[in-house]
């Protein structure tokens, strides 16, 4: 019954070999969950569980680095013969069904109902899953983006979504025993705001926060995991890795 965490995409802003983007399983129990889908994504996640046993999808944001493949998931569970004992709650910023009936060439996103159940995340939105209780928080981004703190028992995993440093994400992140945050860009951008993570900030939130340990995902094609790690962790001062595809981390209070 421990809370884990699978890493199933981790690539910005678009999929590279052997690497798709954003896209995370986490677990609890019976309870499975897939955070952000990516492109890519969904094939990794058909390595561990079946898409008509999720409990739910959780997407931070609408960018299609973050969404692509739930419109092959859409696909999957409406034409391919799949059994959905109950259409998939889905989590999003408002606008998702939106963009998904016109990706279908419809106005009217009400035919999707048989299939993913959409509700609108805001600031603060909690849910619980058979003891799995998820909590969003507004992020700093150039859309509106979202971060998750997850809670089993006593085990907390904070993921950042996509986001550039903040208030909201140093109390979002306070304490937890795993951080999953982005880390995009490879130095802070000149005049313009910052709406994602370096290396170096991922780590400065993790020491802020007094977290028990740093994943860096969300990498962009500038950096190489494992000197976003190593530069990450030097600041961080604690356990940091680079989130890798197949892995699987256990989430421990």
């Amino acid at each position: 019954m421990s809370l884990t965490i699978t890493i199933l995409g981790t690539a910005s802003p678009y999929p590279r070999p052997d690497r798709p983007c954003s896209g995370y399983l986490l677990r609890a129990g019976d309870t499975t969950v897939w955070l952000d889908a990516g492109p890519g994504s969904l094939a990794n996640l058909l390595r561990h569980t079946r898409l008509e046993r999720l409990s739910a999808i959780w997407l931070s944001h609408l960018h299609a680095d973050h969404t692509a493949d739930l419109i092959s998931a859409y696909y999957a569970l409406a034409f391919a013969d799949l059994t959905v004992p109950a259409p998939i709650p889905v989590f999003a910023p408002p606008g998702l069904g939106e963009r998904l009936a016109g990706f279908f060439g419809r106005q009217d996103p009400s035919f999707l109902a048989g299939v993913f159940d959409i509700r609108d995340l805001h600031d603060g939105h909690r849910v619980e899953f058979d003891g799995l209780a998820l909590t969003s928080r507004a992020v700093r981004h150039d859309v509106e983006a979202y971060g998750l703190h997850a809670r089993h028992r006593d085990a907390t995993l904070v993921y950042s979504g996509d986001s550039g440093p903040c208030a909201e994400l140093d109390e979002l992140a306070d304490g937890a025993d795993v951080l999953l945050c982005e880390a995009d860009y490879p130095s802070p951008p000149a005049g313009e705001p910052q709406v994602h993570h370096t290396p170096e900030d991922a780590g400065a939130l993790a020491r802020r926060a007094g977290v028990g340990r740093l994943i860096v995902t969300h990498l962009g094609p500038a950096l190489e995991p494992e000197d976003a790690a190593t530069r990450a962790g030097a600041v961080f001062g604690g356990p940091t890795c680079a989130a890798r595809e197949g892995d699987t981390h256990a989430v421990r209070g």
